[in-house]
């Protein structure tokens, strides 16, 4: 493809594409701009034993090249053990996130989870909403399986057996 011709907004695909089997997707059919939609599994969040997150209720932005990013409905998070910190970073699409940090007894992981408070519009259900980085806490699980960060040290989507890349943030992946 001519990187020329790549407008704002728009993912040049990569040359090789993991074809999805039965069950799963390709985040090559993911939109841009990124969608929201209901996750069907519950989502869980644990660090040194305790259940950050627990629910059933949780949302998932699905966006070209990227894994799942689930958001998490405070109700459904231990709220008490999350700290609001001064970090902030602004997505085109959903406006500036706000970052928390977990305060445990023998630990703390800094800016592990954010939220949009205001969210740009088209983006109001996931208001609120916690998202965990994956490469932060113990365990991230959708369902019954374990997730996996998605690669690169930027990106908070979960990688389940259920999604196949590649992903942006592997290896040659910088000009996505």
């Amino acid at each position: 493809m001519d990187k020329s011709r790549v407008t704002a907004g728009t993912v040049p695909p990569p040359t090789v594409r993991a074809i999805p089997g039965p069950g799963q997707e390709s985040v090559w059919d993911y939109p841009r701009p990124p969608r929201v939609e209901a996750v069907p599994e519950q989502i869980r969040v644990v660090v040194d034993g305790y259940a950050v997150a627990d629910s059933a209720s949780a949302l998932r932005v699905l966006e070209t090249a990227g894994a799942p990013v689930y958001y998490v409905p405070p109700a459904d998070v231990r709220m008490d053990l999350l700290e609001p910190t001064a970090h902030h970073s602004f997505c085109e699409w959903k406006g500036e996130a706000s970052y928390w940090s977990i305060m445990l007894p023998d630990r703390t992981i800094q800016n592990v989870a954010w939220a949009y408070l205001t969210p740009i519009a088209g983006y109001e259900s996931i208001r609120d909403y916690l998202a965990f980085y994956a490469q932060l806490v113990d365990e991230a699980w959708v369902g019954d399986e374990r997730a996996t960060p998605q690669p690169g040290r930027f990106y908070g989507g979960w990688v389940t057996s259920k999604v196949v890349g590649p992903f942006k943030g592997e290896p040659g992946t910088q000009g996505w």
